[in-house]
């Protein structure tokens, strides 16, 4: 019998996240133009504004602050915040395309065992911080038992069915 003991609610992706807005549009704009996600049909039941926008394989859905006023705005850029981070192709067409929007960005260049991982940090128009990386470059090491493997969604995959998975007598 084999029991998911690793993955006890039965979890397979990450759907969604839901970010509260001052104004759904703004949000939409740059959600769309500067990261690359499409707006997408959302249920006509729902009673309040929003919008919901689907790519790489996750959804965002933005929710119409009901207060957009006292919203706090966080101005700092702060790797250390809660944040979504993004795999790219290249980091410098990445850089380019910020600078040529006028997105300020804070990078940063993280180093384990002579591998380079380069970071671009920015807000959101509501202050949420994104992150831009090629995270890829790093093996995910596991704790205890486990070869090194890339950063890659497929070895990810692979990893986390291997570790999920113990046949009980």
């Amino acid at each position: 019998m084999k029991e998911n003991m690793g993955n006890p609610l039965h979890l397979t992706s990450l759907n969604h996240i839901s970010l509260i807005c001052k104004s759904v549009e703004e949000s939409i704009d740059f959600y769309q133009n500067v990261l690359g996600f499409v707006p997408i049909r959302r249920p006509g039941s729902f009673n309040f504004d929003g919008a919901w926008l689907f790519s790489y394989g996750i959804g965002i859905h933005l929710l119409q602050s009901e207060d957009p006023e006292n919203m706090p705005k966080k101005i700092e850029i702060n790797p250390k915040d809660n944040h979504i981070s993004f795999q790219c192709e290249s980091m410098g067409a990445v850089e380019k395309k910020l600078n040529d929007m006028g997105i300020e960005y804070l990078r940063q260049q993280v180093e384990e065992g002579g591998i380079y991982v380069d970071q671009l940090f920015f807000h959101d128009p509501d202050g949420f911080m994104i992150e831009i990386c090629n995270c890829d470059n790093l093996p995910i090491v596991p704790l205890a038992g486990e070869m090194a493997r890339s950063c890659s969604r497929l070895n990810l995959q692979k990893v986390h069915q291997q570790q999920m998975q113990v046949v009980l007598p």
